[in-house]
């Protein structure tokens, strides 16, 4: 069966077996080598330097027995000899000479072993010749000093001194041909122990330079052999991976080439499998987009429970109208009247799905769209709503410009603008309709909430209304001025209303003007102090002619001072229709 036909698994585990063999080999060759030098250290360590130290103790033995020998000599010399400190003298004599003997018979048996070991490569014929010397130089030591010994103590006893002295210069001079042989034997003991410390150093060395050829060679056939094995996995991998890569980017055009039989050759074609089906579930889901949001698409894909059991969730709701709809649309014909519908619904889609929001359904000319879980965070959709709301008034001054040459005409008999209206809060969320068809929504009172607010534009000459929990969510992040405190039809208890004016940071400063004027007039308002509420706003249009709401809040000011309000009016505005 080919290399490349085998299973993952068999081919892991050849690589592992040979990666093992050529470590075992390694490692054997590196014993034995090893072993080797220790061999050779061991008889450097353990004979071929004692044997030098037993040569170097008996040269220091020969000196201690001539130091005996002389205190014998003073001791017979005396008058009055102590014979306890004569025979403590003689025995030293005696031990001294004995350790020469042991000595040199302890440095002649380390010898004997280094030429007896055939394990080591020592020079035997030079060690040889030194036995012979060091058994020579002793033999003819005690002989001559044995004789020369009992000669000089004799002469002492006869007060013979002359022939003593020269006796004695005798045995000094036999102690010196003794102690240089003795040093001639250790310099050539001495190059012995030079020598077979360079071949421990020699074996060391070629041991390490052996030990690292072979495993560089172990290290490259090891890599050789895996680098062959591997590449026939990793390359379908990256095969595989390129592809993952292609279907992560969206693109599902292209299919993988099964080159191998094993695991990774299944796995691609089931990858070629599944990429055939993602092609078939993108063309549904482009399909769908068009009719449905692709969030929500994707939502009922990933989470279909959610879609089935429904859920209580706090979302942010916009309700988006185009103003003066109805009025255009009686002079266009239905093929120019859809294509600027659709025209316009493109534009202000985008900002929506840029910022991230949900568009549940279009409902004429109005837009309703959301934001909140699970699409994106809960403290992100009141300040992404704000943000759709205005990109999308700002699309409104090229949307004049783009309508009339959609429909081949100078200009629009009626211009056209926004009024959107945004409510946080409480909604249900979940799959809503009858068996045959549903549609995934939201309901609830900020859903009407958002709707009134779209409508209330038009009271106050606004574009963008939002409620108080919106605003409290955006805090700082847009630049926001309170508007009324306003009870919608459905609603019993009257809320704060907010325009939003601008990005934060974004106001010019007649605009902060207008802010403040409007604020002061609306407290003043509030406390039915209505000379002072008409000169805050009329100071407030000076700063922005034609503010809508400081027009709307004097004409509600005339009404009051025609009609005051009730004792208890609490400074809010009732709207008594949709």
């Amino acid at each position: 069966m080919p290399l490349f036909n085998q299973s993952i698994r068999r081919k892991i585990v050849g690589i592992a077996l040979g990666l093992i063999v050529l470590m075992l080999i390694t490692s054997i060759l590196s014993m034995v080598m090893s072993s080797q030098v220790g061999v050779l250290l061991d008889e450097l360590t353990n004979r071929y330097i004692p044997a030098y130290g037993d040569l170097a103790r008996a040269n220091i033995r020969s000196l201690e027995r001539s130091v005996a020998l002389r205190r014998m000599v003073m001791m017979k010399m005396q008058d009055s000899s102590d014979e306890e400190a004569y025979a403590a003298r003689l025995h030293e004599f005696e031990e001294a000479d004995r350790k020469i003997e042991e000595e040199t018979s302890g440095a002649q048996k380390l010898i004997n072993a280094i030429i007896e070991d055939p394990r080591t490569p020592s020079d035997n014929a030079t060690l040889a010749r030194i036995d012979t010397r060091i058994d020579t130089a002793v033999t003819e030591l005690r002989r001559d000093m044995n004789a020369d010994h009992a000669k000089l103590l004799k002469q002492v006893d006869a007060k013979q001194m002359a022939e003593a002295r020269g006796t004695l210069e005798h045995i000094d001079a036999t102690r010196d041909l003794f102690n240089q042989r003795i040093d001639a034997i250790r310099a050539d003991m001495l190059k012995q122990v030079f020598a077979s410390t360079s071949r421990v150093i020699g074996h060391q060395r070629q041991a390490i330079i052996i030990s690292g050829l072979v495993t560089l060679l172990a290290a490259v056939v090891g890599f050789a052999f895996a680098l062959l094995v591997s590449s026939g996995i990793t390359r379908p991998v990256r095969l595989l991976l390129a592809g993952a890569r292609e279907v992560e980017a969206g693109r599902f055009d292209k299919a993988i080439t099964v080159s191998t039989q094993d695991e990774i050759g299944e796995l691609a074609a089931a990858f070629n499998r599944m990429i055939e089906q993602l092609r078939h579930n993108e063309r549904i889901r482009e399909t769908f987009g068009r009719y449905i949001d692709p969030k929500v698409v994707q939502g009922l894909i990933d989470k279909p429970e959610v879609a089935i059991d429904g859920q209580r969730r706090v979302m942010t709701i916009m309700f988006c109208d185009m103003s003066g709809f109805t009025s255009m649309s009686e002079g266009m014909t239905p093929r120019g009247l859809v294509k600027v519908m659709n025209h316009y619904f493109t534009v202000m889609s985008g900002p929506i799905r840029n910022n991230r929001g949900v568009i549940d359904k279009y409902i004429g000319d109005a837009i309703m769209s959301y934001w909140g879980p699970p699409f994106i965070e809960e403290d992100e959709q009141a300040l992404l709503a704000g943000l759709s709301a205005i990109d999308m008034a700002e699309q409104v001054p090229a949307l004049q410009k783009q309508l009339p040459d959609l429909l081949g005409i100078r200009a629009m008999p009626v211009p056209c603008d926004l009024r959107i209206g945004i409510a946080t809060g409480e909604v249900l969320t979940g799959s809503i309709g009858s068996e045959l068809m549903m549609s995934f929504t939201v309901m609830g009172d900020a859903v009407n909430l958002a709707s009134r607010l779209e409508a209330a534009n038009k009271v106050y000459g606004t574009r963008i209304l939002i409620s108080q929990a919106t605003a409290e969510a955006t805090g700082a992040r847009l630049e926001l001025r309170e508007i009324d405190r306003l009870a919608v039809v459905g609603q019993s208890v009257p809320q704060p209303v907010f325009e939003v004016m601008g990005r934060a940071g974004a106001l010019a400063a007649p605009q902060e003007s207008l802010r403040t004027r409007y604020a002061e007039g609306l407290a003043a308002y509030r406390a039915c102090r209505f000379d002072d509420a008409r000169t805050a706003f009329n100071a407030a249009l000076e700063s922005v002619p034609g503010d809508g709401p400081s027009r709307t809040m004097l004409a509600r000011i005339a009404q009051f001072e025609a009609r005051p309000p009730a004792a208890n009016w609490d400074g809010a505005w009732r709207m008594d229709s949709k």
